[in-house]
């Protein structure tokens, strides 16, 4: 059976396989050789955000689905958490489909399939707590 509550769940089992996709960034990318060019600084600088982005969707996933029976009922501050999630996601697909415009390691299949899948979970995530903050308790 459908319910809010529910589809908070999902929403955030959906942020694991998003961890999972960005666990293989540094590998995928070669960062250890690629980011060599930079200036120490830099290149710890990119670890760094690197690992609090990661730490970020972990908490996120988390908490949506500890506490997404209370996301569901809509008190103010559930509804203000729901709106910034689908604002942060809502922000991501913009990036995913304006500023990397496409998948960016060609010629792999399943390369592509990761960044569309990737590209549509941002959607979904976007939507969903777009609908949460908007529509609370449906």
């Amino acid at each position: 059976m459908f319910t809010l509550t529910n589809l908070l769940v999902f929403c955030g089992l959906l942020h694991l396989p998003l961890l999972c996709a960005g666990s293989l960034l540094p590998r995928v990318f070669d960062w250890r050789t690629n980011l060599k060019t930079l200036p120490p600084f830099l290149r710890k600088l990119m670890w760094v955000y690197y690992g609090f982005i990661g730490g970020t969707l972990l908490g996120f996933g988390v908490l949506t689905v500890l506490f997404a029976p209370a996301l569901a009922g809509g008190a103010p501050l559930a509804r203000a958490l729901c709106g910034y999630l689908a604002l942060f996601w809502a922000a991501r697909l913009g990036v995913q489909l304006f500023v990397f415009g496409g998948c960016p390691v060609k010629g792999s299949r399943w390369m592509a399939l990761g960044y569309n899948a990737c590209t549509a979970t941002f959607a979904i995530l976007a939507v969903a707590y777009a609908w949460t903050a908007i529509h609370p308790g449906a």
